[in-house]
């Protein structure tokens, strides 16, 4: 039998023997037998610590007979100095020194769990799933995953009304044109209204390649998401998809596929402290880069911790490269688009873009690799919004030492009835 430790109080036991929620067994608890210590944290989460070599991801068909990579054989950690439009070149300071280099004056979060206790080493946090949240559901089937989407250009029309993917409203910096094998930024972490259950509220880093209908993308950042984690706290996410969310993909370790490694960091679990317009400003740093040996896509938190990856055998073009980079946020609602009544889901802080008094959702230090060690700013951008009355767009990229990206808005307003 194996022995179970818990943490600030007992753990609810998740054993069910009735067959109609055999199905929901699979989804919450697939991983229990191999429950090493459980951690309820002050904020109600409950991690589970399991054995790293019986986590979840190794269900997924294409990973049947997958090693775990342990630890990342080579990052990219060169960082090139941005520059302004007209490609004067940025003079180095010493105070423009302390702003580029790895420990810049960022203010980074932590997780609330953590103060409660702590995963050892072999083993890697899970944040547990209630039989609840899956029963109560509106998406049974497809839990955890988003809605479908397909692979948008983003030169279209910002005055146009026509919203470019149902549902879903995107306010974005993106770069394409060119094979990207890594994607960086420094995300101000914020805690948008949301304002039902189904919709959630995004920002985040995204590397897609892919068909039209069927693309492929991984993501990471911050997110909103009362149906996937049953409260409105702001919380730590990854998300892949190798068909535009149709049949495939999901928020976390919901589904079987990405592949942690790190003991200490738990994805889906609340991100503490967050920002303030009146208070310090929050960040976190997310980098996503593909090991070129063995192509795998790792995600570093921060600059060093290096939390998993999303294995190659899960696609079939992101496999090789990324085509496109995007940063930015992202809400999804079924009144999106809808006039009047839009709805109140909001995006970054809530708030317009501002770069002025930095009040806005905002991401710094953006950067891509193009197949090298070396991560510079893009040659190319292009800012968009699918509603500029909504959730609107400013790129900030003139004189200045580092380009930045501002974006959001409060959804329904009287500029968006």
């Amino acid at each position: 039998m194996t022995s179970v430790s818990v943490s600030h109080g007992a753990v609810e036991d998740v054993s069910d023997a009735r067959p109609k929620v055999s199905k929901v067994e699979r989804r919450t608890a697939p991983h229990k037998r191999h429950l090493v210590k459980s951690i309820r944290s002050g904020d109600g989460d409950i991690i589970d610590c399991i054995d790293i070599y019986k986590q979840p991801a190794l269900d997924h068909p294409a990973l049947a007979n997958h090693t775990i990579q342990v630890r990342p054989f080579c990052v990219s950690t060169k960082m090139k100095p941005s520059y302004v439009r007209r490609m004067e070149p940025i003079t180095i300071t010493a105070s423009s020194k302390s702003f580029m280099k790895e420990d810049s004056p960022v203010i980074l979060t932590s997780q609330l769990w953590h103060k409660s206790g702590s995963c050892p080493k072999g083993t890697i946090p899970i944040r547990r799933t209630r039989k609840k949240d899956v029963l109560e559901s509106n998406k049974f089937r497809s839990y955890g995953r988003k809605e479908p989407m397909h692979h948008a250009k983003h030169f279209v029309d910002q005055k146009s009304t026509r919203l470019a993917q149902g549902n879903h409203s995107l306010a974005v910096l993106v770069t394409e044109g060119y094979s990207y094998s890594a994607a960086k930024g420094d995300i101000k972490v914020w805690n948008p209204y949301v304002e039902c259950r189904d919709d959630y509220s995004t920002s985040g880093v995204s590397l897609k390649n892919g068909g039209y209908h069927d693309y492929e993308s991984i993501e990471a950042g911050w997110a909103v998401n009362p149906s996937v984690y049953e409260d409105n706290k702001t919380r730590l996410f990854v998300y892949w998809t190798a068909d535009g969310s149709r049949k495939t993909g999901c928020f976390d370790l919901t589904c079987p596929g990405f592949v942690q490694t790190n003991h200490d960091i738990a994805l889906g679990a609340a991100i503490y402290p967050i920002s303030n317009p009146n208070g310090l400003p929050y960040e976190i740093t997310v980098h996503i880069y593909q090991d070129p040996n063995t192509k795998n896509w790792w995600l570093q938190y921060g600059e060093r911790i290096n939390i998993g990856y999303w294995p190659p055998e899960l696609f079939n073009s992101l496999r090789y490269q990324a085509v496109t980079v995007q940063w930015g946020g992202e809400v999804y609602s079924s009144k999106v688009g809808i006039h009047p009544n839009h709805t109140a889901t909001a995006m970054g802080s809530g708030q317009f873009p501002d770069f002025i008094f930095g009040t806005s959702g905002s991401i710094k230090r953006m950067r891509i690799s193009e197949n090298s060690h070396e991560l510079k700013f893009p040659e190319w951008v292009n800012s968009h919004t699918d509603e500029y009355d909504c959730y609107n767009v400013l790129y900030h990229g003139d004189y200045v030492q580092d380009p930045e990206f501002y974006y959001g808005g409060p959804g329904r307003s009287e500029r968006c009835p």
